[in-house]
């Protein structure tokens, strides 16, 4: 098992301190993952008198709907629902019966946030027909991103019509239970840190009260520690022990709905479950918890798959403003991740055989290039950023993985003595000269030629 350097490990500390610190946290933990394994973990502050470890329970928040998520892809996986389905075919009796389980997931449905009743998170919950029969909509369906706890409630209740289990004994038997997540709970179990409230002009706490939510449950009750946090944050880097295909997973982390908030840039977005973020071009994925008394944070560097978690006992502090994002720049500063080496010759793909195929292209009078990365044939930025990646399907046939392309066929089309003519990307023609005459150019190419 790889180990973080002595001077690594020590600025984590250093960092962990200053936030407890300066942001008044009674107790926080934390913990480094790279390569699906949890490197390094520290705690701050005190739970009874001692310091909290990669053990202590706190309350994860909101990151409890990315489990709920999973269990939703992997019933849509297994044929038992689709995400265009909508929710009232499968739960009948709410108000907003009509929205599709996707814009749930994606919290786009325009289902109003919280609860019509007294503030859910630090009162008992109720049932789910006194939940459904008492909310609504907000605004139009598909219209823009709004969160909504409540969605996520309503997607715990579809897993438990659909299984007939209660929606906790789905996740605990299908993902905690096969994943090792021992500590991950619906209610405390010892060693826990209890909830608290810091005054914000003096240095007095207030306990904050912890309770069993009701049909609010799946937005945000669950427990757990770092330990159990680590592994979750290994699964979204890729290590899903076969429980989601990587299809799925990376489907989850598409950005599906950007989160705009007025007079500020566009870095965050929202996909199946999961958060995404796009930070100074690194792209990001993981989830964010809050609770009264508890403050929870999960990222993932999607290109590495280096991950932070982070979990503290307070209602509000500053302290989470950067913390992940510092722990994650300290990781890479001090440490980056290894790199491999190329080696010729070891892709899945025998770049041999298409080696006609890569060099200088034309769309008309726009120049890109092809080449063959891994199993893949990359077409750089077409006009108007129409680049795209392209996995072989068949002889001469590709299909496109992503940008304006994505599900788009590529054919190559060759002469009778089996060389190369022209691309034919889904009727845009691509010649190795600028309108190639010889190519069956749409429209036809002027007579007079180029002048």
């Amino acid at each position: 098992m790889p180990t973080l350097r002595e001077a690594t490990t020590a600025a984590l500390d250093h960092r962990l301190a200053l936030a407890q610190r300066d942001g008044r946290v009674p107790a926080l933990t934390a913990g480094i993952v790279r390569g699906g394994e949890l490197l390094w973990s520290a705690g701050a502050g005190a739970v009874d008198g001692t310091v909290p470890t990669a053990d202590t329970q706190f309350r994860m928040g909101s990151i409890t709907k990315t489990f709920v998520a999973v269990a939703i892809l992997r019933l849509r996986d297994a044929g038992r629902l689709d995400l265009t389905d909508r929710f009232g075919a499968h739960v009948p009796g709410s108000a907003f019966g009509e929205v599709t389980i996707e814009q749930l997931l994606t919290h786009s449905g325009g289902v109003q946030a919280e609860t019509a009743g007294p503030w859910w998170e630090r009162t008992p919950g109720g049932s789910w027909p006194e939940l459904a029969g008492s909310v609504g909509q907000s605004s139009r369906a598909g219209r823009r991103f709004h969160y909504t706890n409540v969605g996520y409630a309503a997607l715990g209740r579809l897993i438990e019509v659909l299984t007939g289990r209660d929606w906790y004994a789905v996740l605990a038997e299908d993902l905690l239970t096969p994943l090792g997540l021992t500590r991950t709970t619906l209610r405390p179990a010892a060693p826990a840190a209890a909830g608290w409230a810091v005054h914000p002009f003096a240095d007095v706490v207030l306990p904050e009260p912890e309770h069993d939510a009701g049909a609010m449950a799946p937005a945000g009750q669950l427990w757990s520690t770092v330990n159990d946090l680590g592994r979750w944050a290994a699964f979204l880097a890729g290590h899903t022990a076969g429980l989601l295909s990587p299809q799925t997973l990376a489907e989850m982390c598409e950005p599906h709905h950007v989160v705009d908030q007025p007079g500020e840039p566009w870095t965050g977005a929202h996909g199946l479950g999961w958060q995404v973020w796009n930070l100074g071009g690194t792209r990001y994925a993981g989830h964010g918890g809050s609770m009264p008394g508890f403050l929870a944070g999960l990222r993932v560097r999607v290109d590495t798959g280096d991950g932070v978690v982070a979990l503290l006992n307070t209602t509000s502090s500053p302290a989470t403003r950067t913390l992940i994002g510092d722990l994650h720049d300290i990781l890479t500063d001090l440490e980056p991740p290894a790199v491999q080496p190329w080696v010729p010759g070891s892709s899945t793909l025998d770049h041999t055989d298409h080696l006609d195929l890569v060099g200088t292209w034309h769309w008309g009078p726009a120049t890109t290039t092809a080449r063959l990365e891994g199993a893949e044939l990359v077409l750089g930025d077409l006009a108007m950023g129409r680049g795209s990646r392209f996995a072989l399907v068949g002889a001469d046939r590709w299909v496109g993985l992503d940008g304006y392309h994505n599900g788009e066929p590529l054919r190559v089309v060759r002469r009778a003595d089996g060389s190369v003519s022209h691309l034919d990307l889904q009727t845009f023609l691509l010649t190795r000269t600028p309108y190639d005459g010889e190519a069956d150019i749409p429209g036809g190419v002027d007579e007079g030629g180029w002048r």
